[in-house]
């Protein structure tokens, strides 16, 4: 389901101002039947006046993007966390997982730490492990992250089963050099350079928390 754009109203107003005026310029000549210099000066402003107008309108078209669209992700709402992990993990999962839920475009998020899948936050997939494909693998390899921002193009979106299958943008950051933070959206091109920077203190925080615990 698309995304309705909340300023096209505001956008299509100079077209509208525009065409207007011009059809009323027109019409005015027309009914006039005997043109004055006064009218015809008045004329070429009205005239000039229509085309700033319109020329605005294209402007504004291009300037101001429409907002990506969005879709409504298959799958339950739901919240896993590993059954074995100790209190203050969970706390710490819990708090992390909410924030970005509430606060980024991220409608599901799965944390995979040592080869076990910690956490499940969000529209769930029917399918509850991580298996690391190559791309989480290249995240765990290099501790570096990736932002796939249109899913749909990447042939290797396949991996991310464990994921909504009609998710549309996805961002996989490093839980320090054993895990991986992988974030889910509902849209594409939607996560902003803030959001990364988000998202990579977050992850940051895990991972100094799991490394205090020792799990």
């Amino acid at each position: 389901m698309a995304k309705s754009d909340p300023n096209r109203v505001l956008r299509l107003l100079p077209f509208v101002a525009g065409g207007l005026g011009g059809i009323l310029l027109l019409v005015n000549r027309l009914m006039t039947t005997q043109l004055t210099d006064s009218q015809a000066r008045s004329d070429a402003l009205g005239i000039i006046e229509g085309a700033v107008l319109i020329l605005v309108g294209l402007l504004w078209q291009q300037i101001q993007p429409r907002s990506p669209d969005t879709v409504v992700l298959i799958g339950e709402e739901g919240f896993e966390l590993a059954p074995d992990l100790p209190d203050e993990v969970k706390i710490e999962l819990a708090w992390a997982s909410h924030l970005l839920l509430t606060n980024t475009v991220t409608r599901s998020l799965v944390v995979y730490y040592d080869g076990k899948t910690l956490l499940r936050r969000g529209i769930l997939s029917k399918q509850p492990q991580v298996k690391p494909g190559a791309i989480v693998q290249r995240v765990l390899d290099k501790q570096k992250p990736v932002y796939l921002v249109n899913l749909n193009l990447y042939p290797g979106k396949i991996e991310f089963d464990y994921l909504p299958e009609n998710t549309q943008g996805v961002i996989c950051q490093p839980i320090g050099d054993r895990g991986v933070l992988i974030l889910g959206a509902n849209a594409p091109r939607s996560y902003t350079k803030q959001d990364e920077k988000w998202i990579e203190g977050i992850a940051d925080k895990l991972a100094e928390t799991l490394k205090i615990v020792n799990f």
